[in-house]
């Protein structure tokens, strides 16, 4: 169920005059669950107003807009907040019909929204667990997340993108296998995704990088991410916390 709500005052002066469409996203650079709203945006042609939050101090609008997680990534559209990346990823599908992210055919459709689910509720767990595991850990963990990187390895198969020939909902959805893994990977020192052990998911992302300039617009930027990733590790790994 899609979280819908009015925000009040707060929106009135973020909506444009006229009567035209007011988007916001509220984000954060760094996350990939941003940025997959960031990208379905771009793909559709939908203009709109990044507002980039501070999680270590949230602002109003977004308690206000996301009351039950206070979390990003928020979509504004017109006054009415919708939270939850896949969520909002299905409804600029619905909102803004041009170029089709979900699949027409219901049982693709299905489908691509249980590969979704797999990707932020087992997978990146998984491979979250691996990267901040300890030494005497790491071999089992790294084991159980590769199971789970060949599980979606197989639903790629001999597909273009998981979207067939044009990238779609699931591929957005698998930004954060794309991209957040390889450059984790490189701060942590543990190799995961690579062309050896998963030759078609590492070509489906060259792909990506090469094929699709607009992935490449909605990726943080490097060096500036591979600091902040480091960061966030030597805290986690002190803490016993999470990337």
């Amino acid at each position: 169920k899609v979280h819908s709500t009015s925000c009040g005052s707060l929106f009135k002066s973020l909506l444009k005059m006229g009567g035209e469409e007011s988007v916001k996203l509220l984000g954060v650079w760094s996350s990939p669950y941003s940025r997959r709203v960031e990208l379905a945006l771009k793909l559709k042609g939908v203009p709109f107003e990044s507002v980039e939050e501070d999680l270590s101090k949230k602002s109003a609008l977004l308690m206000k807009c996301n009351p039950v997680h206070k979390k990003i990534p928020v979509l504004l559209h017109n006054g009415k907040s919708i939270v939850e990346s896949l969520i909002i990823l299905e409804y600029i599908d619905e909102t803004w019909k041009g170029r089709p992210l979900l699949p027409q055919d219901p049982y693709e459709r299905a489908k691509a929204r249980f590969w979704a689910k797999f990707i932020d509720d087992k997978l990146m767990p998984g491979v979250w667990k691996t990267f901040l595991s300890k030494e005497e850990e790491r071999e089992e963990n790294k084991e159980e997340a590769c199971e789970l990187l060949r599980s979606l390895e197989s639903e790629l198969k001999d597909k273009k993108y998981f979207g067939g020939d044009d990238i779609g909902y699931l591929d957005i959805a698998a930004n954060v296998v794309a991209f957040w893994i390889q450059r984790v990977e490189s701060v942590v020192g543990i190799d995961l995704l690579n062309q050896d052990s998963f030759p078609i998911l590492c070509k489906w992302i060259e792909r990506l990088y090469h094929e699709i300039p607009l992935m490449k617009e909605c990726l943080p930027p490097k060096e500036k991410h591979l600091v902040y990733i480091k960061t966030r590790y030597e805290a986690a790994t002190a803490t016993n916390g999470n990337l």
